[in-house]
C-alpha cells in the first residue's frame, strides 16, 4: 500500500517541478534586456567614465537590475530612454547609439567632458537634449528623425551651418541650438529645398549666441506659425527686420538685440501676446516704433539704435503692463510725462544718454514699486521733488542740473552703488554635500529679479518637494547676458542624495518644469555632483579606532582644561568687552538678541557693499568709516566699521548695540544689525538719503524748505528727542543735538541720530553728567560752563538753537556772529508778522509766505535757549507746543499737505556737503569763529530780562504763555 502510494505521488512532483521550471523561465525572459540594447549599453559603458554604479555592477540585464537612467519597454525589453544629465561623464558618443533602435529619449546634457563630433546613428528619437562638449557639424542625418519633438543641442560647440534638413522635422515643437559657434545663413525651403520656415508646428526658435549671419528673408516667417519665442540676439544678423515676423499672432517673446540689422522697424501692433521686446545695439534706423495697443508688453528694450530724434513717444503710458523700459541713446527729448512714473506694474525706467530737457516732475503718484529711473547724460535742468518720491531710486548724474547747481555731490547727483553686486543669494541652504543646477532664463520680462524671487522659490520647492521639502537654496546671477539662478538642494535624513533621486526631482532639462511667467524661457544645466564616497573602507576603520584612542585622553585633559578656562574667562573679561560674546560666527549667538535687529555675517555686508569699496565710503569718523551698503531685499543701509586692528570703541561698541536694541522710534535713525566677526565691529544702520537738516537748510541751497516742511522738521526731531528722555528705558541724554545730526529721509520724515554713544540718565530726575562732554560749539549749554554738568535740559537748549536755524537758515556761529545773540538782539515782538527778525531770517521764508504761528514758534524757540536749566521747557511739552501750532494753523501734525514739497533748480552754484554719517565736516562748511562769539555772562540776556525795550514775547493767547519746564 505504501509502495503504490509513491508511485502515484511521482508523476505528481514530476508536474510541480516542470511547472516551477517553466515559471522560472518565463521570468527570466521578461526581464532580460533585449540582447542588442545590453551589447551596445555595455560598448558605451567601456567608453564612458564616471557611469552610475549601478552600471558598474557584473549585470547584463540593464531593464531588469534597473540601471540608473535607463528606462524600458515592458513588452519587448527594448531601451526607450537614456538619461544621464549631470553625471559629469568622460569620454565620446560611439555608433554603439545607434543600436538602440527604439529609443525616443537622449539626455547627455550637462557631462561637459563627454565630447567629439555627434554619431548620426540615433534612432527613433523623440527628444534630443545633449548640452556637453561635442564639436564638429550638426549631422544633417538628424533631420530623418521625423518622430523628434524636443532638439536640444544647445551649449556645445558644434560649428558650421545650421543644416536644411532640420526643416523636416514636421513635429518638432522646441528647437536649441544656442551658445554653440554656428555660422552662415538661416536655411529656408526656397533656397535650400527644405528650412526652418517649414516647422509649421514649433514653439521655440533658440538660435541666440552663435556667429550667424546674412539678412533673414521675408518668406522665413507666417501667420500659420505657433511660435511663441524668436531668439535670435547675440549673432551677425544683417539686413532689416523681415515684417512677416510681424504676423505671428501666438509670439510672446522676440529678442534681436545684439546684431546688425538695419532699416525700419516693421509694424508689431498685430503682436498682442509679446510680452519682450528687446532690439537693442542694432543699427534700425527711420521714426520711433509705434508700440501703440501693445498691451501685454511688459519688457522693452530699443536702446542704442539711430532712430530718428523725436519727442517722448505717446505709447510710454499706454502700456498698462509695462515692467521695465529701457531706451538709451535714441534720441528722445522733451518733459517726460508724469503718468509713466504712475504704471501699476513698473520697476525700471532706462532713458540715460538722451536729449530729454525742461524739468522734472515725476508727481506725487509714484508707483510703490518703481527701483530705478536712470535719466543720466540728459539735459534735464530742474527737478521737484515730492515727500512721496524716494530719492534713491532716481539718477541725475551728468544733468545740467547736477553739473550747474549745488546738487552735484548729492545723493540725486551722484552714483549710487555704481558696481551693482553681481550675486544676489535669496534663501541659501548648508549641508555637506547639496545638489546644485542652475538655471538659465533667457528672457525676463522685469526689472528686478529680487521681487520674483519668493514666487520662483515656491514654485520650485513644490516641483523638487518629494527629495528635499523646505531644504531649497535659491542664489541668483546678474551678468550683461542672462539672468542665472543657482538650485541649491540639500537631502533630508541622508548624507547625500542618490543618481535615481537626482533623476526623478532635479532633471529639468525636458522642460517638464514650467516657472512663473515672467521668468521666461529658460535651459539647466547642472553640476558635477559627488554620488559616492572616495574614502576607502581601510580609511574609515583608521579614523574610527584613532577616535577611540582619542576620548580617553581628551576626557582626562577635559577636566583639566575646563578648570583652567573658567578661571581664564574671568581674566579675559576684565579686558575684553567682546569675551562673553564669541568671536567666530558661530558664536554670534553669544551677542545680545536685539529686538528688530539682526547679526550680519561679515560676508553680507562685503556684498552690500562690494567688498567695502572707496566709492561705497561716506563719510569717517573716530570710530572708523561709514559705507553706503545695498542689501539684497533693496534696503540702503549706513554700515559703520570700527578701525581694524584695534580694540579702541570696544566699549562703545557693545554700549551702543545693547543701548539701540531698546530705542525704536520713527523720528530716530533706526539700527538695521551688527556684526561682530573675525575681529570686524560694524553697527548697520538704515540708510536716510536726503543728507542733513544743515544741507538742507544752508548747503544744498537749490533746495527751498516751506514754512509748513520746518514745522513738520521740527515736530518729528522732538518727537524723537522726547522719546529718548522719556521713554527710553533707561533714559537716554543726547547730549550732541545739532542739525547735522537731525537726517532727512526720502520722505523728509526727520529722525535724529547719533545718539548711540550717548550716556545713560541716572536714576535721578535729571542725571547729571560731569566728564567726557560731547557737545558741539555753538549748541553747548551755557550751563555747562559753570557747573560741567549736562542734563535732559542741556539737549533742550541745543534744540532751540535747531529751531533758530529753521527761521535764520544759517549755523549757529557764522561770520563772528551767534545765532542766538542775534535773533534776541533783533527781537521786536510788536512786529506780529515777522517779530522783527525780517533782516536775519532766511530770505527764502518770506519770500514764499505763509508763517503761520511763527510769533508763536519763536517764543518757542526762545524759551529753550534761556540760560538757566529750569527756564527751558521739557522736550514732551516742546512736542504738544509744536502740534497745536500745526493745529491751529490747519496744518496736521504727523503728515503733510499734499501741496507740501521741495524745489530744486540748476541755477546756484556748487557745494560740498556733509556727509549724515560723517563727524567730520568738509572744508567748504567751516566757518571762521571770534573768541567773543560764544562768550558766557550776560551777553545773551535771557528772555525775562529783556526790559525797557519792545522785544518782550507777547502771547497771542493763553496757549503760548510760558511752557512748564
Amino acid at each position: 500500500m505504501a509502495k503504490g502510494e509513491r508511485e502515484g505521488r511521482l508523476p505528481l512532483l514530476l508536474l510541480l517541478l516542470l511547472v516551477l521550471c517553466l515559471l522560472a523561465q518565463s521570468r527570466i525572459a521578461a526581464a532580460a534586456t533585449h540582447p542588442q540594447d545590453a551589447a551596445a549599453l555595455k560598448s558605451l559603458m567601456r567608453k564612458w567614465s564616471n557611469v552610475p554604479a549601478s552600471w558598474r555592477k557584473k549585470s547584463n540585464d540593464p531593464c531588469g537590475d534597473k540601471w540608473d537612467g535607463i528606462e524600458c519597454n515592458g513588452a519587448n525589453s527594448r531601451v526607450t530612454s537614456l538619461n544621464l544629465f549631470g553625471m559629469n561623464m568622460k569620454g565620446t558618443l560611439s555608433d554603439d547609439i545607434g543600436s538602440l533602435t527604439e529609443l525616443r529619449v537622449l539626455d547627455l546634457s550637462s557631462n561637459k567632458d563627454l565630447g567629439g563630433p555627434l554619431t548620426p546613428a540615433i534612432g527613433k528619437l523623440i527628444q534630443l537634449i545633449i548640452g556637453c562638449s561635442f564639436s564638429g557639424s550638426v549631422p544633417s542625418e538628424l533631420g530623418n528623425l521625423a518622430q523628434l519633438e524636443f532638439f536640444g543641442l544647445n551649449s556645445n560647440q558644434f560649428t558650421g551651418r545650421i543644416p536644411p534638413s532640420l526643416g523636416k522635422l514636421s513635429k518638432v515643437k522646441w528647437l536649441d541650438l544656442a551658445d554653440n559657434k554656428l555660422t552662415g545663413l538661416l536655411p529656408n525651403s526656397r533656397d535650400n529645398g527644405a528650412g526652418l520656415d517649414q516647422l509649421l508646428n514649433a514653439e521655440h526658435f533658440h538660435l541666440n549666441q552663435n556667429s550667424l549671419e546674412g539678412p533673414i528673408p521675408e518668406y522665413m516667417f507666417n501667420s500659420s506659425m505657433h511660435l511663441k519665442h524668436i531668439l535670435l540676439d547675440r549673432n551677425n544678423f544683417s539686413g532689416t527686420i523681415p515684417s512677416s515676423i510681424g504676423v505671428i499672432p501666438t509670439l510672446e517673446v522676440l529678442r534681436l538685440n545684439n546684431n546688425n540689422f538695419t532699416g525700419r522697424v516693421p509694424a508689431m501692433n498685430n503682436l498682442t501676446k509679446l510680452h519682450v521686446l528687446m532690439l537693442s545695439n542694432n543699427k534700425l534706423s527711420g521714426p520711433m516704433p509705434n508700440l501703440t495697443d501693445m498691451e501685454g508688453l511688459g519688457n522693452v528694450d530699443l536702446s542704442n539704435n539711430s532712430f530718428t530724434p523725436s519727442g517722448v513717444p505717446s505709447w510710454f503710458t499706454e502700456l498698462p503692463g509695462l515692467m521695465t523700459l529701457t531706451m538709451q541713446s535714441v534720441g528722445i527729448s522733451g518733459k517726460l510725462p508724469q503718468k509713466l512714473f504712475g504704471l501699476r506694474a513698473l520697476q525700471h525706467v532706462i532713458l540715460n544718454d538722451n536729449e530729454l530737457n525742461d524739468t522734472l516732475d515725476m508727481g506725487n503718484n509714484i508707483n510703490d514699486g518703481l527701483d530705478l529711473v536712470d535719466l543720466r547724460n540728459n539735459k534735464i535742468t530742474s527737478v521737484t521733488v515730492y515727500s512721496s518720491l524716494d530719492s534713491k531710486l532716481l539718477k541725475l548724474e551728468g544733468n545740467p542740473l547736477c553739473t550747474d547747481s549745488l546738487l552735484s555731490n548729492t545723493l540725486l547727483c551722484t552714483d549710487q552703488l555704481t558696481e551693482f553686486p553681481t550675486m544676489l543669494p535669496f534663501s541659501d541652504v548648508q549641508c555637506p554635500h547639496p545638489f546644485v543646477e542652475t538655471i538659465f532664463f533667457r528672457s525676463p520680462s522685469f526689472g528686478d529679479v529680487r521681487k520674483f524671487l519668493p514666487e520662483l522659490h515656491d514654485n520650485l520647492s513644490r516641483t523638487v518637494s518629494s527629495c528635499t521639502p523646505n531644504k531649497l537654496g535659491l542664489i541668483p546671477y546678474i551678468d550683461d547676458v542672462y539672468l542665472k539662478v543657482d538650485i541649491k538642494a540639500c537631502p533630508v535624513k541622508q548624507k547625500r542624495f542618490n543618481y535615481s533621486q537626482v533623476l526623478n526631482c532635479f532633471n529639468l532639462t525636458l522642460q517638464t518644469y514650467k516657472p512663473p511667467e515672467n521668468f521666461g524661457p529658460y535651459y539647466v544645466k547642472s553640476h558635477p555632483y559627488p554620488f559616492h564616497d572616495k574614502a576607502s573602507r581601510a580609511i574609515l576603520i583608521g579614523v574610527v579606532t584613532g577616535s577611540v584612542l582619542l576620548v580617553v585622553g581628551l576626557a582626562l585633559i577635559g577636566l583639566y582644561a575646563l578648570r583652567q578656562k573658567k578661571r581664564a574667562k574671568k581674566l579675559v573679561s576684565q579686558n575684553n568687552p567682546f569675551a562673553s560674546w564669541g568671536s567666530t560666527p558661530e558664536d554670534i549667538g553669544e551677542a545680545p538678541k536685539l529686538k528688530s535687529a539682526r547679526a550680519f555675517t561679515l560676508e553680507e555686508l562685503k556684498l552690500s557693499t562690494n567688498d567695502f569699496k572707496q566709492i561705497n565710503a561716506i563719510g569717517e569718523g573716530g570710530y572708523g568709516t561709514v559705507y553706503r551698503g545695498k542689501l539684497l531685499d533693496g534696503q540702503l543701509i549706513a554700515i559703520k566699521r570700527s578701525k581694524q586692528g584695534s580694540m579702541q570703541g570696544g566699549l562703545e561698541f557693545k554700549t551702543e548695540i545693547e543701548l539701540l536694541s531698546r530705542v525704536h522710534h520713527n523720528n530716530l535713525v533706526g539700527l538695521v544689525g551688527f556684526c561682530f566677526e573675525k575681529g570686524e565691529k560694524m553697527l548697520v544702520y538704515e540708510f536716510i538719503s536726503n543728507g542733513t537738516l544743515s544741507e538742507a537748510l544752508y548747503g544744498m541751497k537749490g533746495v527751498q524748505l516751506d514754512w509748513s516742511m520746518r514745522l513738520k522738521i521740527a515736530l518729528d526731531s522732538a518727537r524723537g528727542l522726547a522719546y529718548l528722555h522719556d521713554h527710553a528705558n533707561p533714559p537716554i541724554i543726547h547730549r550732541d543735538i545739532k542739525s547735522t545730526n537731525i537726517l532727512l529721509d526720502s520722505k523728509m520724515t526727520a529722525k535724529v541720530a547719533d545718539f548711540g554713544l550717548s550716556l545713560l540718565v541716572s536714576d535721578s530726575e535729571e542725571g547729571e553728567l560731569c566728564t567726557n562732554v560731547k557737545g558741539t560749539l555753538g549748541y553747548l549749554d551755557p550751563e555747562y560752563y559753570m557747573t560741567q554738568q549736562l542734563t535732559a535740559k542741556s539737549d533742550v537748549y541745543s534744540f532751540g538753537v535747531v529751531l533758530l536755524e529753521l527761521i535764520v537758515a544759517k549755523p549757529p556761529i557764522y561770520e563772528k556772529k551767534y545765532i542766538v545773540r542775534e535773533v534776541k538782539t533783533a527781537l521786536d515782538m510788536e512786529d506780529t508778522m515777522y517779530c522783527g527778525l525780517k533782516d536775519v531770517m532766511d530770505p527764502v521764508l518770506y519770500k514764499m509766505g505763509g508763517l503761520l504761528g511763527f510769533p508763536r514758534f519763536v517764543t518757542m524757540a526762545l524759551q529753550c535757549v534761556e540760560e538757566v536749566g529750569p527756564d527751558r521747557p521739557k522736550m514732551n511739552n516742546l512736542v504738544r507746543e509744536i502740534e497745536m501750532i500745526m493745529q491751529d494753523n490747519g496744518l496736521t501734525p504727523g503728515s503733510m499737505s499734499a501741496s507740501s514739497s521741495f524745489s530744486v533748480d540748476s541755477t546756484t552754484r556748487t557745494f560740498a556737503p556733509r556727509y549724515p554719517y560723517s563727524s567730520t565736516s568738509t572744508p567748504s562748511t567751516t566757518y571762521q569763529m571770534d573768541s567773543r562769539a560764544f562768550e558766557y555772562s550776560g551777553g545773551f540776556p535771557s528772555q525775562g530780562s529783556l526790559k525797557n525795550r519792545n522785544t518782550s514775547p507777547k502771547p497771542l493767547n493763553s496757549r503760548e504763555r510760558r511752557l512748564p519746564g
